[in-house]
């Protein structure tokens, strides 16, 4: 009986922890700029998660202070597929800008998120 017991139990385990992968997401592990972080105009824009990402179906938009869009590159993924990368079009000038994102993890959750950072004088 206690085998019978044991048994079960290790399957039930097993289903969980082989459950659990498949709702994983992409969360946001780290950011630059960072998130309410003062800095010079930033090359790119760089997000890094915890799951590869789909590049067609993930992105980034920037607005300033003014909620005026601010044009960017196309982005790209870099760090086996769980970085995010995107330039911005010209150096962005001093100011607070608000930086959203969206991101499909290559298992097929979504995930969004938002942030903001300045650009100092």
């Amino acid at each position: 009986m206690q085998a019978s017991i044991r048994s079960t139990l290790l399957v039930l385990a097993t289903s969980l922890l082989t459950t659990t992968a498949a709702w994983a997401h992409a969360h946001l592990k780290a950011a630059e700029p960072a998130a309410n972080s003062v800095v010079s105009s930033p090359a790119s824009l760089n997000l890094s998660f915890s799951e590869a990402l789909e590049v067609k179906f993930s992105g980034i938009k920037l607005s300033n202070a003014d909620k005026q869009d601010i044009a960017l590159g196309e982005p790209t993924l870099a760090n086996g597929g769980k970085t995010l990368t995107v330039k911005p079009a010209q150096p962005l000038p001093a100011g607070n800008y608000k930086l959203e994102w969206h991101v499909l993890s290559t298992d097929g959750h979504k995930t969004k998120g938002t942030y903001s950072f300045s650009v100092g004088k």
